[in-house]
């Protein structure tokens, strides 16, 4: 009964509930070129110990585990301490879901409280959420918030050098609600926005948004656009994907962000094959009416004692319905619970720690790739832990050969920068030892050929 739940009498019961004879009835409305008209080629059944051998042999035919990877653009393999699982393994914040109701809620509403308030000290803004799904939707979630702040405005900046996917998920979110989305187009010499581009500011803008670090791995002039963006009265969005680099680089609050948005895969939370991740938002108290998605908020009941209640929560959806800020109800309890945990554990000296040795070693990988072979750095400026590198050949050629040498050597380019047909995104972190950095350097050198 492990793995066929209904008895054929459940079964025979259902099919008189609903009026047919048989299971084949149901598929009576498709044509029959359609249907299969022989048995599936299903395997004969398994004992468990047969079962978890055969798995065993599938698991070993995926070489990818045991490929040293340099991927990154807006997915990054970090160290993550024991506890972190260990802590949301338990069975309280393993299954919590959504509050509605604060009185029983106390243990969840408490955790999403202290994540906000992480997040919030995190990124220097006054006010953070709980609710996001990643940072794509969170940045198209800030673009529909601007939007409802700047009724009179009709224009919407985007720096050309935010991650593609961000950027897609932004215009289908905002595709029938925001009159016009315009790119600031990137400096070919500095990877980030060309400041002849930031002229596009102008009184009709609603907002500019734009990534640091950002796709290409480069900072942006963050008090240039900050400046000129405010001068025109429109809202600053700042988008950090790398969320470890704020324990170097400047905060979105330092920068004056009216809204500022990211994700926290980077926190704590493991690679997943591409998710999940958790969304952070975060505002200006003035804007927070606005804010989607869930806010927690700290009060005493009547004995006096320390509780949580959800905060304004008039403007969510439950009450509000199509009227309301956001649709989004999950609060992704799960991995904003491992991110507070992460940072709980890391401690702000720790996150600083972890964001230096980023730094240090892109900064030995950049200088040796540059010194030892032929390939050559794309931008000048400055960087976090990702950098791009042009190959004195096709990008998608040279990963390939990589790929045989048992290394994933970072993110074509050309994808969605056709005109960098041979330019390759590298990422290194605190994970990769410098041992590992030189296997790559050598493995460059053989591809690609040494400096000449």
């Amino acid at each position: 009964m492990r793995y066929l739940p209904i008895t054929d009498s459940e079964r025979k019961e259902m099919l008189e509930k609903i009026g047919v004879n048989s299971v084949e009835d149901l598929f009576s409305p498709l044509p029959k070129s359609v249907l299969l008209k022989k048995e599936l080629n299903i395997p004969s059944s398994m004992s468990e110990p047969e079962l978890e051998k055969m798995m065993d042999k599938l698991g070993k035919e995926n070489c990818g585990a045991e490929m040293l990877s340099f991927l990154g653009g807006g997915c990054y393999r970090h160290f993550c301490p024991a506890l972190v699982d260990q802590m949301i393994s338990r069975s309280e914040f393993y299954t919590s879901y959504t509050p509605y109701q604060p009185e029983v809620s106390q243990g969840t509403l408490q955790a999403i409280f202290e994540f906000q308030t992480m997040i919030a000290n995190l990124f220097q803004m006054d006010v953070a959420n709980a609710s996001m799904y990643d940072g794509a939707t969170a940045s198209a979630e800030a673009v529909l918030m601007a939007h409802k702040i700047q009724t009179k405005r009709h224009k919407v900046l985007i720096a050309s050098t935010v991650n593609p996917q961000y950027l897609e998920t932004i215009r289908t979110y905002t595709s029938f609600v925001v009159d016009k989305i315009e790119l600031l187009e990137m400096d070919p010499a500095t990877g980030c926005v060309a400041e002849s581009e930031l002229a596009k500011i102008d009184s009709d803008t609603i907002c500019v948004l734009f990534q640091y670090p950002n796709y290409f791995g480069m900072i942006e002039n963050l008090k240039k656009i900050s400046a000129l963006t405010h001068e025109a009265g429109a809202l600053l969005i700042p988008v950090v994907t790398e969320a470890t680099a704020l324990g170097v680089i400047a905060t979105p609050g330092s920068i004056d962000a009216d809204i500022a948005v990211g994700d926290g895969q980077a926190l704590g939370i493991p690679m997943n094959f591409g998710g999940p991740g958790v969304g952070l938002f975060t505002c200006k108290e003035k804007h927070m009416r606005k804010m989607p998605g869930r806010l927690i908020g700290e009060t005493v009941d009547k004995n006096g004692n320390r509780c949580f209640v959800l905060t304004l929560s008039a403007r969510e959806q439950h009450i509000k319905r199509e009227k309301a800020t956001s649709n989004i109800c999950s609060n992704q309890g799960l991995m904003a619970t491992a991110a507070s945990i992460y940072l709980a554990t890391m401690g702000k000296q720790g996150l600083r720690d972890v964001a230096l040795m980023n730094l240090k070693r892109a900064d030995y990988l950049k200088k040796k790739i540059a010194a030892e072979t032929a390939c050559k750095i794309a931008f000048n400026g400055c960087n976090y832990n990702e950098f791009t590198i042009l190959a004195p050949t096709d990008a998608c050629e040279l990963l390939k050969a990589l790929g045989e040498k048992g290394i994933l050597g970072g993110i074509a380019a050309k994808k969605y920068f056709p005109e960098l047909d041979n330019a390759v995104i590298v990422n290194t972190t605190e994970v990769h030892t410098y041992e590992e950095l030189d296997r790559f350097v050598d493995a460059l050198k053989e591809i690609a050929g040494g400096a000449k």
